[in-house]
């Protein structure tokens, strides 16, 4: 404190003002030295729209390219040659390709029933799991925030250390959990008196491991985005709700949720684009099964663009995943935004 007084007092003296104004006058005087080259701006910022075009920009045109045609082979063409002096660009050909115009988007929409299978398993996935995880995750978020808890810090890292484990390690440990004869679930159920489910050998059963599976992982994360909104909302609002004689539910309802909509639409959004784009757990827990009960649409992607080869229709399949986030993700957005 006497050292913060000290510095506060040498900083509203004059002449640490007046010499202050005269180092930023001499910057000044340096900076009207240095040569204005024009367009160097732009050449900071280049790094960033190159890397940009590269690794996001050229990916996603191609895939949309690709998926108007039948991957056939590598090719060892040329596909663009420019000479400039003794300076020379080679482009090549990345594949030869079959075009096959719209015909990849009418087989996955009216002809391929796994297709459908995998929109039905994600989109299940996607309605079970998401609810329930935003409303545990609130929930969570608002016991924690409540005055009676103690060792907050301790429960949110408790809460939250699911996010740091591996996608791997996680599914392999609710594949030996949920193992039908030697996992642990089942074990404990056959303790209390319950009959073992199958939990990875039925198609439901199955479904239902994978949404608990995920919701144990990502509720530690979505309840600490909606605790840090819930600890913005002014405690004014609530004194003024508790002068006007409102209940618990009340508050909650007229203060607590107005102010944290936006939070919440992030975590809806969020976890709409996650689920979406769910892979490791039913690759690693369930492989797809039992009979492609649980493959997902990123899996089935995965299964025709590196098992089968077939690129131009796994691009087809990725354009069309990426409509069904976006159109989802913009309805979320309109009806769940700030008017």
């Amino acid at each position: 404190m006497v050292l913060g007084a000290i510095q506060s007092r040498v900083r509203s003296s004059r002449t640490y003002q007046q010499l202050s104004d005269r180092v930023r006058y001499a910057r000044q005087d340096v900076s009207d030295l240095v040569p204005k080259i024009p367009g160097l701006p732009y050449a900071y910022i280049s790094p960033f729209f190159i890397l940009f075009g590269i690794f996001l920009l050229f990916p996603t045109v191609y895939t949309l390219y690709l998926s108007f045609f039948n991957y056939v082979s590598v090719s060892n063409d040329i596909l663009l040659q420019i000479a400039a002096g003794p300076f020379e660009l080679t482009i090549p050909q990345i594949a030869n390709l079959e075009w096959v115009g719209l015909s990849h988007y009418e087989r996955l929409i009216f002809r391929d029933s796994l297709f459908h299978t995998s929109l039905f398993n994600t989109s299940f996935i996607f309605f079970v799991q998401v609810p329930l995880m935003v409303i545990l995750g609130l929930a969570t978020a608002l016991v924690l925030d409540s005055k009676f808890i103690r060792a907050k810090g301790l429960f949110r890292t408790l809460i939250a250390l699911p996010v740091a484990t591996g996608l791997v390690a996680y599914s392999t440990i609710f594949l030996l959990l949920f193992n039908d004869q030697v996992g642990l679930v089942n074990y404990v159920l056959a303790q209390v008196g319950f009959e073992p489910v199958s939990w990875l050998g039925s198609a439901w059963g199955a479904r239902f491991t994978l949404v608990i599976a995920v919701t144990w992982r990502w509720l530690g994360y979505n309840m600490i985005i909606l605790l840090a909104g819930l600890q913005t909302v002014p405690q004014q609002l609530y004194e003024a709700a508790e002068i006007d004689g409102a209940t618990r539910w009340q508050k909650f309802r007229y203060v607590t949720l107005p102010q944290i909509r936006p939070v919440l639409l992030f975590v809806v959004v969020s976890s709409t684009i996650g689920t979406f784009q769910i892979f490791s757990e039913p690759y690693v827990i369930t492989g797809g099964g039992p009979s492609n009960a649980t493959i997902t649409i990123v899996q089935y992607i995965y299964n025709q663009a590196f098992l089968q080869l077939n690129l131009g229709y796994a691009s087809a399949v990725s354009v069309i995943l990426v409509i069904i986030v976006s159109v989802m993700s913009i309805i979320q957005i309109k009806y769940g935004g700030e008017e």
